[in-house]
């Protein structure tokens, strides 16, 4: 980075994590070392505005990942969406982040590919790039879109083609790059987890035991008790 500054460098990690398992956090993980970042901030939302809503509440949710984060240093919870509730939107949790930091921190969310190709139907979305870096996550061999490649794929491809940046862009500038990067993502899915659990069958091995002795002792996703209500 000749020439170039390093900031103070904070990635968010965003999700439902309903459960937290390991592909969350393996990735999350292997994005903080990649990017070189100063902190790695996991981001459990309260209710997606562009997914269905959890199944169980946040209270379980934010319990189970601080759980998983015991021990682990380069990984921090990161509790805002869910004290501020309501429908969440991340344009609110960025201009939350940037009045707190300033405006020399730089600032990252992290999001998957299936998630920017929505990014224009997102509250306040063109205002994103003013607080923050975006960074893609896209599997090897993934196409990135094009324009007339589908619909929103103009407003996209321009986004890239406007703000195409580097990991080095996102230790020396505070925002406004877009930087994609290939990851091969462990083929998990907490959907697949709670349907495991529902069915009585074991996800062990999927997700940290710590995590599943929590599930199993509030019997989350079994529609039995605690599922959807608070601790």
């Amino acid at each position: 980075m000749e020439g170039k500054r390093k900031l103070h460098a904070v990635a968010l990690f965003g999700g439902t994590f309903d459960p937290v398992h390991f592909g969350h956090l393996r990735m999350a993980l292997e994005l903080k070392e990649v990017l070189g970042v100063d902190e790695m901030r996991m981001l459990p939302s309260h209710r997606p505005a562009h997914r269905e809503t959890p199944g169980v509440s946040g209270a379980h949710r934010r319990e189970m990942l601080a759980i998983a984060l015991q021990g682990c240093r380069e990984l921090q919870l990161d509790e805002r969406e869910l004290r501020r509730g309501g429908d969440t939107f991340t344009v609110d949790t960025l201009e939350e982040l940037r009045a707190e930091m300033g405006p020399r921190v730089s600032l990252s969310f992290c999001m998957g590919l299936d998630s920017l190709l929505t990014l224009p139907s997102w509250h306040r979305w063109e205002r994103l790039l003013e607080l923050a870096h975006l960074v893609v996550v896209t599997r090897p061999g993934w196409q990135l879109p094009h324009r007339h490649s589908g619909p929103g794929s103009e407003e996209v491809a321009g986004l890239l083609e406007r703000h195409a940046g580097d990991i080095h862009d996102l230790l020396s500038e505070p925002g406004g790059r877009l930087v994609v990067r290939e990851q091969t993502m462990l083929p998990i899915s907490a959907t697949r987890i709670r349907q495991l659990v529902r069915d009585g069958r074991s996800p062990r091995f999927l997700l940290p035991a710590a995590v599943l002795q929590y599930i199993e002792d509030k019997q989350l996703y079994t529609g039995a008790g605690g599922s959807a209500g608070q601790i």
